[in-house]
């Protein structure tokens, strides 16, 4: 979760969409809006002219309205014909993240970069290291982006370390190279490798990387007949400076008629992966066994490691035991899941119980367009679970919960992997090496989050406050279910 400019932008621009909505005024304003917030003598100018910030907006907003930018045939259709449409949407394309082409050609096109501190020496050795002739002597070096190959002999040759590495941050931020320059220096995002960490949105400097939103199905919903129940994830919990009660009473107001917490399938989640660790470790069928809860850790597998696949615990993510409840509890409610990552959203596309997915920013700019202030709010009872199941969201919490659950939990050696990049992925090619002999480690907690879902790339909240709050409530909870049965 990176604090800036781009991302205060984003959570206005969710918070406006929200707010037009529940006015019922989407249509009739939306236009306006890139106008209002970039007026022609305004101060705000963010990019070369109040013109493409305006342009940028526009397609900032066509992604909260749940549209991928390639979808645009016409740039004259205006955001309220986008609005119109996708009020009458009834499916969306499957692509997560969305690349605004006029923001992304911002950033630099070449990483290696002359500065001033270049002697113009007659050696010129950067010229004798580069073997494409992109490299120039006109009193200082000068590197034709359109020859240079990113090879950086130049700067290991300069004696004065006068070129340096630019990096492009979402390229440099994703682990598994899933995003990349086209011929026109904008950044693409290939799918058949992209694991949904969210990482490249995070890093992105001028806001070029947005998610698509289903904000307008939500809404269409909460305004039908039918019900519409919230499922939150376990993580919710340290994200509004409120206690527990009062976040569920928030999310009612909002117009949802049930809260489910997806605490519950955590718990179930636990249950079945002690159960299988058992089944398959402890009778010696494999070495070794690593949880399943993280998406995108089982995409990373899917997609870039195929040879741990066969470790990975086949137990489903506690989301989608929860869905499954609710829905066959009531098969005609409207199933909205909150989650802390962009992984999710992917995830639940391949389930037929969760109909919609939003991130916590949404939440929080729904609430904020609805003018819910969460500490102001009642306490709600919460349904007496199991807090082996709210402990989900931190490192540790989940092998925690599956040692609870199992027969013989002295026999579980756990390693966490908390957080992943380059290296981590790098390492994991020889984990059958390095796991489930005697005395290694042979169960593994996957979290590509560093210190869990908690600091998942849609959480509004600090990761250490979050997690500090959740272990508060726990032990809070914990202590009076003791003292009730006394």
């Amino acid at each position: 979760m990176a604090y800036n400019e781009s991302m205060l932008i984003r959570r206005d621009l969710l918070t406006r969409v929200c707010k037009m909505i529940q006015n019922g005024t989407l249509r009739s304003e939306i236009d306006r809006v890139p106008y209002i917030m970039r007026p022609r003598y305004g101060k705000e100018v963010t990019r070369c002219c109040v013109y493409k910030d305006r342009a940028v907006l526009k397609y900032r907003f066509m992604a909260i309205l749940g549209y991928d930018i390639r979808d645009e045939k016409d740039e004259m259709t205006p955001l309220s014909d986008y609005a119109r449409q996708a009020e009458e949407r009834t499916e969306q394309t499957e692509a997560i993240l969305t690349v605004v082409d006029l923001a992304c050609s911002s950033c630099v096109q070449v990483n290696y970069v002359v500065t001033n501190m270049c002697h113009g020496c007659i050696g010129h050795p950067c010229t004798f290291a580069c073997n494409k002739g992109a490299i120039t002597i006109d009193q200082q070096a000068h590197i034709d982006p359109s020859k240079c190959v990113s090879c950086g002999l130049c700067m290991k040759a300069c004696p004065f370390n006068a070129i340096i590495y630019q990096a492009v941050p979402c390229e440099q931020s994703c682990p598994v190279g899933a995003i990349s320059k086209d011929e026109h220096g904008i950044e693409h995002i290939d799918e058949s490798k992209c694991i949904y960490c969210g990482r490249c949105r995070e890093a992105c400097p001028y806001g070029a990387i947005m998610e698509k939103t289903y904000l307008v199905e939500i809404y269409r919903a909460l305004k039908s007949d039918k019900k519409v129940v919230a499922l939150v994830a376990p993580s919710i919990m340290g994200q509004f400076p409120a206690s527990p009660g009062k976040i569920v009473n928030a999310i009612k107001k909002l117009g949802f008629d049930e809260v489910v917490e997806v605490a519950e399938g955590a718990v179930t989640t636990a249950r079945n992966e002690a159960a299988e660790f058992e089944e398959k470790v402890g009778s010696g069928q494999q070495k070794f066994m690593t949880t399943s809860c993280c998406h995108a850790y089982t995409e990373l597998v899917r997609k870039h490691l195929p040879h741990i696949q066969p470790y990975v615990s086949h137990t489903a993510t506690p989301v989608i035991y929860t869905a499954k409840m609710v829905k066959e509890r009531d098969p005609e409610c409207v199933t909205i899941f909150f989650a802390p990552c962009l992984s999710k959203r992917h995830e639940t596309m391949v389930s037929k119980d969760i109909d919609r997915v939003a991130s916590y920013e949404e939440l929080g700019a729904m609430l904020q367009a609805a003018e819910i202030d969460v500490l102001k709010c009642e306490e709600d009872p919460l349904v007496d679970i199991d807090n082996w199941g709210r402990g989900f969201p931190y490192t540790k919490g989940v092998t925690e919960a599956v040692q609870h659950y199992a027969k013989n939990p002295g026999a579980i050696r756990p390693f966490f992997i908390d957080g992943v990049d380059k290296a981590v992925i790098k390492s994991l090619k020889t984990i059958e090496q390095t796991c489930g002999g005697e005395g290694q480690p042979n169960l593994i907690e996957f979290m590509v989050c560093q210190g869990g879902c908690v600091n998942g790339c849609a959480s509004i909240a600090n990761p250490r406050t979050a997690t500090r709050q959740i272990q508060t409530f726990i032990k809070e909870d914990n202590a009076r279910k003791d003292a009730a049965k006394k």
